[in-house]
């Protein structure tokens, strides 16, 4: 009866054999070997799901006398490397393989390691070879050679008493493996480099030369680890535009064509941005989703940006070459593509606080300033009524403080309008009213509270506003704006102590043809009949508001009644 080794991860006879031969299984072809010389083996059967070779494909079989002998008839016959050394390290026998990765130069005679361009040790056994033969045991390590990364095992050969005289070196070539985990080390950390801002540089530095920085990292990690020359990046809007926002080598009338996240009629950029999927154009020339982007370009690579699940854009490669790119090269660069989109959702974040931030004080700046400069408005106008017939001069220059105030408030708008358009992320769950931006807005009331609230809810909207204390006070105020700088609407209370509603009604007909005026009140009977005289005067019917406010309310009566243009 035949005796084989079998090197099989599944330990499933062959089917081709018979049961006349007995079949020993091995992990391993190190130890299979050393079974063969031990036990005197009559072949070698290999199968199996091996790392480079086919399931259930026989790869060798074939008698064995002792190893020296015929033992060269299975080692070329295998895709892993094969040496037998002497007890000195010396090559006494290779197989084919090895002289493949060492082309042109004999091997035999050589010492192990100045064979291999004298191979560094990368552990974990840092002497495998000393190892083997001092304890006659196996041993391991991975060796770098100037071209290769191999995997070296080594077990010994022993004479009849048991002393190991002869090592027999296998080597597996795992420079792919080796040099993907090496750049998978190296893309980790050009991820975390990729917007690595300290906070005392977030101070120092605008968004643009954040954005910037970014691209310069983008593009240098590109070339250097991935090696694609040709890059572009582009930002899924709200709207669906994919805006370029990092364009190198591209064609730059193609690079500002408008691209939309749609399967079809926008590109391969617009079918992955869609779609969420990878897509790799093989041949531009044949694939009816390319859009013409490098001049020349016959490969394309496209991945999308992806932050939390959601689409944020695409990252595209290209190269003048047909079949260009590979799945490690699409591995690559998704993996690599997750990093940008943390980058660029960094400083998008950054942007939005750092806006919020500003937006904040501005609105924190326009409510204190804005009760002071109210103040100084009212104080203002009552002198300009004392002095207005007395001395034209101080009228003139009491106008001049009243313009200049108004001025800080405009001002200070200025800067909140700059403050929005600086980035399109708005972090509060506010709807702004677009139409009420700029209106210019006089709340009359005697209570401080209800001032204050008209501050704070109509300027995050846009609006300029001015408060009074009295009817009076406010017919001053009406009196002084100059005509192009008067009050798109009032709110009043419709219970002044010196004015009723219908009466500050009736005193702005003197100013507007249609005064745009809004009556607010507390819940209960109205005894005086304010509110009937008012609308008698020709006040709109709906113009009440109850107090305290509804906020959608009373902003859904401003934009209608501002929609009206206002008569003087």
């Amino acid at each position: 009866m035949s005796k084989l080794a079998c090197i099989s991860d599944s330990r499933h006879r062959p089917q081709f054999l018979d049961n006349s031969a007995e079949v020993v299984f091995f992990d391993s072809l190190p130890t299979a070997l050393l079974a063969i010389q031990a036990q005197h083996m009559d072949g070698l059967i290999w199968a199996g799901n091996f790392p480079q070779l086919n399931s259930e494909t026989i790869l060798a079989v074939c008698q064995t006398g002792p190893l020296e002998d015929q033992s060269q008839n299975i080692f070329d016959l295998v895709p892993i490397g094969f040496a037998v050394l002497d007890s000195q390290f010396g090559i006494l026998q290779v197989n084919q393989q090895l002289r493949n990765w060492f082309v042109g130069r004999e091997l035999i005679g050589l010492n192990f390691f100045q064979a291999l361009d004298n191979a560094q040790s990368l552990g974990p056994d840092s002497n495998p070879l000393q190892q083997t033969l001092q304890y006659g045991t196996m041993a391991t390590t991975l060796l770098e050679t100037s071209e290769y990364f191999l995997r070296l095992y080594t077990v010994p050969i022993f004479d009849q008493q048991g002393k190991c005289i002869r090592i027999l070196a296998t080597l597996n070539d795992c420079t792919e493996s080796v040099e993907e985990r090496k750049k998978l080390g190296a893309l980790h950390r050009a991820g975390a480099a990729l917007a690595d801002i300290r906070p005392e540089e977030i101070s120092e530095m605008q968004y643009q030369e954040r954005v910037d920085l970014l691209k310069d990292n983008i593009i240098h990690f590109t070339r250097d680890l991935l090696n694609f020359d040709v890059v572009e990046i582009r930002k899924l809007e709200p709207n669906g535009l994919l805006l370029p926002i990092l364009s190198v080598g591209i064609n730059a009338e193609q690079a500002k064509m408008p691209i939309y996240a749609r399967e079809s009629g926008n590109g391969v950029s617009g079918f992955v941005a869609a779609t969420g999927e990878s897509y790799l154009c093989e041949d531009t020339t044949q694939d009816p989703l390319y859009l013409k982007g490098l001049i020349g370009a016959k490969s394309s690579l496209t991945v999308p940006l992806v932050f939390h699940d959601e689409v944020i854009g695409t990252f595209n490669v290209e190269r003048p070459q047909m079949n260009a790119f590979s799945e490690s090269d699409l591995r690559f660069l998704e993996m690599f593509a997750r990093d940008v989109a943390v980058a660029l959702k960094t400083l998008d974040l950054l942007d939005a606080q750092h806006t919020n931030t500003a937006r904040e004080s501005v609105s924190a700046i326009r409510s204190g300033v804005g009760r002071l400069i109210d103040g100084i408005l009212n104080d203002t106008v009552f002198a300009m009524d004392v002095y207005s017939d007395e001395d034209q001069a101080v009228t003139q220059r009491l106008q001049s403080i009243l313009d200049n105030a108004r001025e800080i408030k405009e001002v200070i708008r200025s800067v909140g309008d700059q403050m929005k358009g600086i980035h399109q992320i708005d972090t509060t769950s506010l709807e702004l009213r677009q139409e009420l931006n700029g209106k210019r807005i006089l709340v009359i009331d005697a209570d401080q509270s209800i001032r204050e609230m008209g501050h704070q809810i109509l300027e995050k909207h846009g609006c300029i506003v001015e408060t009074a204390h009295s009817g009076q006070e406010a017919m001053l105020m009406v009196r002084t704006k100059r005509h192009d700088q008067n009050y798109d609407a009032i709110i009043s209370d419709m219970k002044m102590s010196d004015l009723k509603g219908n009466e500050i009604y009736i005193k702005l007909k003197n100013f507007f043809n249609e005064p745009p005026l809004i009556l607010t009140s507390e819940f209960g009977y109205d005894k005086e009949h304010t509110l009937l005289k008012a609308v008698q005067a020709g006040l709109r019917s709906n113009a009440l508001i109850i107090k305290p406010f509804q906020q959608k309310q009373l902003l859904d009566m401003l934009e209608s009644i501002t929609r009206e243009p206002v008569h003087h």
